[in-house]
């Protein structure tokens, strides 16, 4: 075959392939652009999940009559002018291909008007696509798309069911409405009417509308947080580790109000959580990160799916840090004043202003400025460390107490003889349960403890505080420990005796397959000490010696926590109990074990009453 030139149909249909999979990708494209013209209400309206109709109408600034001719052309658009503005893009489209590519697989038909024109004018682009007919619209923008890839009946075989093409085309419309707030959407199939979203303009309206794509459950355990540092800007609904799930299905990530997957921001989001989440699961999540557009290229992905960051690492840690820091203040001190509003724990008035949104909150906000996560009672400056000899009960030995924190007004003092304990989160140890669970009681109601989990939690987080400082105290053992090695265990402990060193254990080769423990950490006195030396050993001949990363050291010390921890059946004094509660409320994380699963579980006085009957 000669070389030839395609004719503008044919090129519009390869250019259609590239963008238009489905249904969906149509109403993507449609509606990015109503967005684009600053749309504030838009409705779909849908026939068969799409295949039969898809028409999308909205009250944007509409299109001038002497441009619509114009944009049913391959790379009219008036989003960018010239190269340099695909430095700075703002607009969610800007190549100018989706409306010729749909026309060139559909029956389209055009209408529109802008502020200015007498009357709307339509398009019957499958007829006459350069005759403007008059037509009644109010201001704004109506595209019907009608019997999708009529002439193109290979790409029509591989459509799926009508409930499969609605399905993904509901999904659109969620991820939209999660970042466009102040956009209403009407969703209606089949002459039903699916979604009803109006704008959303107040915390509080936002969080109705992401119960209701997301569902109750997860705006009732979810923080809200807000974060800002020098040009990068993080916001949204992150779910606590107890609210996780099998798949990914409810993770909304986007950037500058972009729908994105980025493998980049997956792997900041799994790290943050991989100290918290049960084994294989995933955070639930709707996060916004705002960025310079000049930092950040859309222009990579045909679909605009994907993005690249200038600065991938800058913003991975951001978002890393944002998150962890959020969980980590995610404790049971976490409370909200009783008129709704967030009460900070905010080291000064200035950082305090504007950290949160104003208006009615959720139970649970972070928020900050410039380079410090300011939370509201995230870490109550409880103190257990002078509680001796409880504190040596449970801990194995007293050290120094920390430096006071700065108290905010209104906030408990557990240093504070005055204060009565059920004043504080978790209340006060009335009792335990088989030897498994401690049982308290604060304001709200009743409070159930995972002893174990909860213990665990705590150790483990001193462990990683002071192997980070150094600070690790080491204990001297009056009789050491001796066990036998294997030759791989024995190269094992060669290659790593710093690191044994650093964590605060000092064991000594007696023989080429003998070790002798004379010392370990302070904190783990009362643990199995051979049993876990071994399994640390294990484990570091798992990672390899030359993994020394913080991930592989925070596996030790989550190791040795585990085996320090209080186990089922160990009969605990009311004060030993307390003392283990009050460590909670100023341990980060403490939520979860370090497997992820929690350590509490609150009752409300109201959730008792029900179970009983009472009031009725």
């Amino acid at each position: 075959m000669r070389i030839h030139q395609l004719s503008s149909q044919m090129v519009n249909q390869i250019a259609a392939g590239e963008i238009i999979e489905r249904p969906a990708s149509v109403a993507k494209e449609l509606l990015e652009n109503s967005l684009d013209a600053a749309a504030t209400e838009i409705e779909i309206q849908l026939q068969q999940g799409g295949k039969q109709l898809i028409r999308i109408s909205d009250n944007g600034c509409g299109i001038h009559p002497q441009d619509m001719t114009l944009a049913l052309q391959r790379h009219a658009t008036s989003k960018i002018a010239q190269l340099s503005d695909l430095d700075r893009i703002t607009s969610l489209g800007f190549r100018g291909e989706a409306l010729p590519s749909i026309g060139s697989v559909s029956q389209m038909r055009l209408i529109s008007r802008c502020a200015e024109a007498e009357h709307a004018w339509r398009i019957d682009v499958d007829r006459d696509p350069g005759e403007l007919i008059p037509d009644a619209l109010p201001q704004g923008t109506v595209v019907e798309v009608r019997n999708l890839f009529y002439n193109v009946p290979a790409r029509k075989k591989f459509l799926k069911t009508d409930k499969t093409e609605f399905t993904h085309l509901e999904n659109l419309v969620k991820r939209l409405a999660l970042t466009r707030f102040a956009v209403g959407f009407k969703l209606v199939h089949n002459g039903r009417l699916v979604w009803s979203l109006p704008g959303a303009q107040s915390r509080a309206d936002r969080d109705q509308r992401v119960a209701d794509v997301l569902g109750r459950e997860f705006i009732d355990n979810a923080l809200f947080l807000q974060y800002q540092e020098d040009d990068l800007a993080l916001s949204g609904w992150i779910s606590l580790p107890t609210f996780s799930r099998r798949r990914q299905d409810m993770q909304y990530f986007y950037v500058n109000q972009r729908v994105v997957r980025d493998k980049l921001i997956n792997h900041a989001v799994r790290q943050a959580y991989q100290d918290v989440l049960y084994h294989d699961r995933h955070p639930a999540l709707v996060l916004e990160l705002s960025i310079d557009p000049a930092l950040v290229d859309v222009n990579v992905h045909p679909a605009k799916h994907e993005v690249r960051f200038r600065d991938g690492r800058r913003v991975h840690d951001f978002v890393y840090h944002t998150i962890h820091k959020a969980l980590e203040q995610a404790g049971p001190g976490v409370t909200v004043a009783a008129d709704g509003e967030p009460v900070l724990a905010a080291a000064d008035a200035d950082t305090a202003a504007g950290a949160v949104t104003a208006g009615p909150a959720p139970r649970r906000d972070i928020g900050g400025t410039a380079g410090a996560v300011v939370g509201i009672n995230a870490t109550l400056p409880l103190s257990t460390r002078d509680q001796a000899p409880h504190y040596q009960a449970l801990y194995g030995t007293q050290q120094a107490e920390p430096a006071p924190a700065a108290r905010q007004a209104g906030g408990v003092d557990a240093t504070d003889p005055e204060t009565p304990q059920s004043e504080a989160p978790l209340g006060h140890a009335i009792g335990q349960l088989h030897g498994v669970y401690i049982l308290a009681e604060n304001r709200q109601g009743m409070v159930i403890v995972d002893m174990h989990a909860a213990h665990e939690r705590v150790t483990y987080e001193r462990l990683k505080k002071d192997f980070e400082h150094a600070s690790v105290v080491s204990q001297p053992l009056l009789i050491p420990a001796e066990f036998k090695l294997t030759a791989l265990e024995a190269e094992a402990l060669d290659a790593h005796q710093a690191l044994f060193s650093q964590l605060g254990f000092e064991l000594r080769r007696t023989g080429p397959e003998s070790v002798s423990i004379r010392a370990v950490p302070a904190l783990l006195q009362q643990a199995d000490t051979v049993s876990l030396v071994r399994q640390m050993l294990d484990e570091l001949m798992e990672f390899g010696v030359s993994r020394k990363s913080e991930q592989a050291v925070n596996q030790l010390l989550a190791t040795a926590a585990c085996h320090a921890a209080v186990r089922a059946n160990r009969r605990l004094s009311i004060d030993e109990m307390d003392a283990l509660l009050r460590a909670m409320e100023s341990t980060e994380r403490a939520g979860q074990c370090n497997h992820g699963r929690p350590t509490w579980k609150q009752f409300s006085l109201d959730e008792l009453d029900r179970m009983f009957y009472r009031g009725r």
